[in-house]
């Protein structure tokens, strides 16, 4: 356990990307992230209505327990993750107690070690070190397209774009092509924001399906799944950690 100049216990957390994607210009290239623990000054963050009317409550506690000196937008969606799970830990410890609903419909309490999780195993040799853009051919146009790992910024953009789109019409559905939009960076060597939003409108359901799983499967993330007793008795494995309030506000009781 190192200190920072406050006095402050940190750790230092790993990222699942290891640094791979970021450019080496970039603290994140290093592959890891030192955090403080959690203090008075972030549990009065988890309790600003204000943050969470905004929806930013979890960014301002992140931002507030990051020691490097990073920038935020640059995180990726799967390394946030992995803050997030921290973070957690450095506040309240590494028992998640959860309530779950097996498949005979029944509540079911588990504990979950949170430490338990490690990144997801990815393919190194896919990864070009500072760069942060994959290819990959479209199953059934043949096409070429080129994408990126999402990062906090990118989430931003989509979530602010859809609201807009939403808000224009109501009845709209937006989620994945808007998604798309700025997932994918290049069609067949064009670069062009019309010419990828354009494809994208137009996709066939096989390819815009078959892009989406692979950048999942090249995505570093922690690996969250879990497993718990049902009520007979039998063990069930696979389903992915739920996040609910207690996750940030054990005392909530719900």
């Amino acid at each position: 356990m190192s200190e920072n100049k406050f006095k402050f216990p940190t750790e230092v957390v790993e990222l699942p990307s290891k640094g791979f994607p970021y450019p080496e210009s970039s603290p994140l290239s290093s592959g890891t992230i030192e955090m403080k623990y959690m203090s008075a000054k972030e549990e009065d963050i988890l309790t600003n209505m204000n943050f969470i009317r905004q929806g930013v409550v979890i960014d301002r506690l992140l931002q507030s327990m990051i020691v490097s000196k990073i920038d935020y937008d640059e995180l990726l969606t799967g390394d946030k993750n992995a803050l997030l799970v921290a973070a957690r830990i450095l506040g309240y410890g590494k028992d998640y107690d959860v309530e779950l609903t097996d498949d005979y419909g029944q509540k079911v309490k588990t504990v979950i070690d949170l430490t338990d999780f490690d990144p997801k195993p990815i393919d190194e040799s896919i990864f070009v070190k500072g760069k942060n853009e994959f290819a990959f051919t479209l199953p059934q146009s043949k096409v070429t397209v080129t994408f990126k790992l999402l990062t906090h910024a990118d989430d931003k953009k989509i979530e602010q774009e859809i609201k807009g789109l939403t808000k224009a019409n109501p009845n709209g559905s937006y989620d994945i092509t808007t998604r798309l939009k700025h997932l994918i960076t290049s069609v067949n060597g064009d670069s062009d924001n019309n010419t990828i939003r354009d494809f994208v409108d137009n996709m066939m359901v096989r390819d815009a399906r078959a892009v989406r799983e692979y950048a999942a499967k090249i995505t570093p993330d922690l690996d969250t799944r879990i497993s718990y007793i049902n009520s007979k008795g039998d063990v069930v494995e696979g389903i992915t950690m739920p996040i609910g309030t207690n996750f940030f506000w054990p005392d909530s009781g719900i």
